[in-house]
């Protein structure tokens, strides 16, 4: 097959183009700038947008003995996921940027460019496993697809691809699905000769450089201030704008004094139609249920229990949260997800995605959704 590989400038985008090339495909590596400040270095970002990342790919490419570009993407990325993350935190949602960097960016205008320019499929160095598909040798066919969560748990990205889709997975290929840990990783780089072998993983926000993610929406959105106050309306103080709190949020409230009980306080949700930002007591975290809008079903046919949903599965709704046992049930038409958990869990909040494990193997993604 020919394949466009995605060179972020790390070690798992190029030992996964390594073994892409390894196993006879014909390779081309690409590397999505989505900057639009160039500038940056490493020293001074968190993210995998510094300009050393570019060298970096090139360099890595060259060592494999394959052709590599560059393509600007950052119009995208700003329009797609930045203005997104801004919207959403306006709106008083908490949304998650690689999700949304994954639907948009790295597999819809990455896969649309490869496709109309003659490729079969990409690959990335994402930890997720896949079945059928590009990675059955049959690039475009959704019939017996499966994402299933990586071999490595601690690093396993399934949750973050789920929202790509079934038509976008089945032109995927993620070499490091099977790899057991990443010092396996590193190690095999190390021997290829990569001279990213003991390169940082990259974190936090990528668009966020010095990782103040308050500071980032403070500086993009403006000073805002309004009221902290108890779920029924005592103010107890002020804040700079609710856009600046999540919920679950413990420290960094900005109180001078504690509850009447003594308990800390948290944040259990944000108004912003009177830019007030509520707090109280842990138990009022607490949620049985879970709405999800934008259904994005990857389950295959006659995976559906009585072609309604799920009674013994299980979701998560963090990109490294623990699975929480549930029952799901799926409104295809209307495009929704009604989750019943189990236990309640905590710090749920709108904008957040929430995806279901469950197949045989119980590690297989059924489905995704943005939490309404």
């Amino acid at each position: 097959m020919r394949v466009l590989a995605a060179l972020s400038g790390g070690v798992d985008s190029a030992v996964a183009a390594a073994r892409a090339v390894d196993a006879g495909h014909e390779v081309v590596g690409v590397h999505m700038a989505l900057t639009r400040h160039r500038a940056q270095t490493r020293s001074g970002s968190r993210g995998c947008c510094s300009i050393e990342d570019s060298s970096d790919a090139r360099w890595a490419a060259e060592i494999l003995g394959i052709p590599f570009y560059v393509w600007d993407l950052s119009e995208q990325f700003e329009e797609q996921v930045v203005a997104d993350f801004l919207s959403e935190y306006q709106a008083g949602r908490t949304p998650n940027p690689c999700v949304r960097c994954n639907e948009r960016v790295k597999f819809d205008a990455l896969l649309s460019r490869a496709l109309a320019l003659g490729f079969d499929a990409v690959a990335t160095g994402h930890y997720a496993r896949l079945e059928g598909g590009a990675a059955s040798g049959s690039p475009g066919s959704t019939e017996g697809l499966r994402l299933r969560r990586a071999a490595d748990a601690a690093k396993d990205q399934s949750y973050v691809l789920a929202v790509s889709g079934r038509a976008g997975l089945a032109r995927a290929l993620f070499p490091l699905g099977d790899a057991p840990s990443k010092a396996v990783v590193r190690a095999e780089a190390a021997a290829r000769g990569l001279p990213v072998a003991s390169k940082p993983d990259s974190y936090d926000i990528c668009f966020v450089a010095d990782g103040d993610t308050r500071g980032f929406l403070a500086r993009s959105l403006g000073v805002r201030e309004g009221n902290l106050v108890t779920p029924d309306g005592q103010v107890l103080g002020r804040h700079q704008g609710y856009f600046g709190f999540t919920v679950g949020q413990r420290r960094g409230l900005g109180l001078d004094r504690p509850a009447p009980d003594g308990r800390p306080r948290y944040v259990l949700g944000t108004r912003p139609d009177t830019n007030e930002v509520v707090v109280g007591p842990l138990e009022l975290l607490s949620r049985s249920s879970i709405e999800g809008e934008a259904l994005v079903l990857l389950a295959g046919p006659g995976q559906l229990d009585g072609a309604r949903g799920w009674d013994d599965v299980t979701v998560q709704v963090r990109a490294h949260g623990r699975p929480a046992p549930a029952r799901v049930e799926v409104d295809e038409a209307a495009g929704r997800l009604h989750v019943k958990l189990a236990e309640p869990l905590r710090g749920l909040a709108a904008g957040q995605s929430v995806v279901v494990y469950g197949g045989q193997s119980g590690d297989q993604v059924l489905a995704q959704a943005t939490v309404a």
